[in-house]
């Protein structure tokens, strides 16, 4: 029997099988590594400024709609009540401006939509960074007599 274990042990030395196969993953999920940034020359660009009651969310797209860059008050740091602040909307709109200009964006045409209290400061935070404000629209949805609107809030 001694001779019998000695002899597979022999055998198994210098095969492969002893050591355990790597496969590569070749299924349709397999992560391939992240996809590299596109560095991309733009001039002109949108924003989109969303004023609710309770965040200011800016995002900056190309002419095609793909957005460049974004941020919101909540990003920035902000949270709770301080969101709705139009302090926090100026700083998101700076924080917004300031990653596209490294995209080389001179000029904007701006889309405000909402009611909150951070549209115009969010305005006023972009003007200021140096970028020209080419035209602004305000696409905020206002209704024809259709939902009953909510109760208003008494303080």
């Amino acid at each position: 029997m001694n001779d019998a274990v000695k002899k597979l042990e022999e055998l198994t030395k210098g095969t492969p099988a002893a050591a355990p196969e790597v496969k590569e993953d070749t299924s349709k999920g397999a992560k391939k590594g992240k996809k590299k940034a596109k560095r991309r020359n733009l001039t002109e660009a949108h924003v989109h400024i969303h004023a609710s009651y309770n965040n200011t969310i800016v995002s900056v797209s190309e002419a095609n709609g793909n957005v460049v860059s974004w941020a919101s008050s909540g990003s920035c740091g902000f949270k709770g009540t301080r969101k709705a602040t139009p302090y926090a909307a100026s700083v998101a709109a700076d924080t917004a401006l300031n990653k596209a200009k490294a995209f080389g964006v001179e000029r904007v045409h701006v889309s405000v939509k909402g009611t909150g209290t951070g549209r115009d400061q969010a305005l006023r935070a972009i003007s200021a960074t140096g970028v020209s404000i080419e035209t602004i629209s305000d696409f905020t949805a206002i209704p024809h007599n259709g939902c009953r609107a909510r109760k208003a809030r008494r303080v």
